[in-house]
């Protein structure tokens, strides 16, 4: 191949080279697309000036508890992967072996125990908006998180970081009906709350068992994510026990330490706090409390049956609410 002249020797000014006697092939296979990084700052939740209506679309001010809070914000970088290129076909396109003409009755949903598990435990799933407080330590704003009935008298079992803040609560039902919340029992050890709302013939959620819980057991995580997607389904798996992870408390900003948590890679959202973790068979395993900021996909639950202990005595008039 000819090299193109100097071009401030030459005196013509399109002395290129002539195009190559032989065809250049080159190897797609070795073909790796770039990469594109992006700095990206931490957000902090929004949140909403006191005074105002919660609405349904309020953005979330304090709903998961992040463990990468306690350190203070970090930075971090997104990678972009550029799709690799498609290839071209050489042969016919492959033709559909079916010669009917039946479009199908369904949607292809039978025997999916996600979709009976979330149209199970869904109508159990609340969302509880705590007006006035500020979330993280700050004393003005309007939170939103989750919660589930677990009594159709109207208990609800949540995060207590969701109802820490004071404000006044207010519990809006999956079929849209809106209640006054009271907080009846706190358990600060453990993050976990049990709020109680005037009604009666409640659906409720059907709660397992969180001991003996198996490394890559199903997990099913819903909620209202940043207060807004009420009733999202994520899914995934157990993917650790009997973790430990430090967070922010939400009034004092002091470090809280919390044990035995459930780790799942099901995704979780801010808002999605205080709602359930579910197994295979529909039954709560886990209060959705935590995500690690500086990660994606590790999660934390707070085991259910450390939640009962708190829902027994609540129930028995014998919490307390610090």
């Amino acid at each position: 191949m000819t090299l193109p002249s100097d071009p401030a020797n030459s005196t013509n000014p399109f002395d290129y080279p002539t195009a190559p006697t032989q065809p250049i092939s080159y190897d797609e296979s070795a073909y790796e697309p770039p990469l594109a990084s992006f700095p990206v700052r931490p957000v902090e939740p929004p949140r909403r000036p006191s005074g105002g209506g919660a609405g349904r679309g309020a953005i979330v001010v304090t709903a998961v508890l992040a463990a990468a809070l306690a350190a203070g914000g970090t930075f971090g970088v997104v990678e972009l992967t550029l799709p690799a290129p498609v290839p071209v076909a050489t042969n016919a396109p492959a033709k559909l072996t079916s010669t009917s003409t039946t479009v199908p009755t369904t949607s292809g949903t039978a025997n999916q125990p996600i979709v009976q598990i979330a149209a199970e435990a869904s109508p159990a799933v609340v969302t509880i908006t705590d007006q006035g407080s500020g979330g993280f330590g700050r004393n003005s704003g309007t939170s939103i998180g989750s919660g589930m009935i677990v009594t159709a008298d109207g208990y609800i079992l949540t995060n207590r970081h969701v109802i820490a803040s004071g404000g006044s609560l207010t519990v809006q039902l999956a079929d849209g009906r809106q209640f006054d919340g009271t907080v009846v029992g706190t358990d600060p050890t453990h993050d976990v709350a049990v709020v109680k709302i005037t009604a009666s013939g409640l659906p409720t959620v059907t709660l397992g068992n969180s001991d003996n819980l198996q490394i890559g057991q199903l997990a099913i995580a819903i909620g209202d994510p940043l207060g807004t997607f009420a009733g999202t389904v994520t899914s995934g798996v157990v993917s650790g026990t009997n973790r430990e992870i430090d967070v922010q408390d939400v009034v004092t900003g002091r470090p809280v330490h919390l044990t035995g948590l459930i780790q799942t890679d099901a995704a979780i959202n801010e808002g999605n706090s205080g709602g359930p973790l579910l197994n295979s068979a529909g039954q709560v395993i886990g209060i959705n409390s935590a995500t690690d900021s500086s990660a994606e996909g590790i999660g934390f639950a707070v085991p259910i049956n450390i939640a009962v202990a708190l829902l027994t005595k609540a129930e028995a008039g014998q919490a307390t609410t610090n």
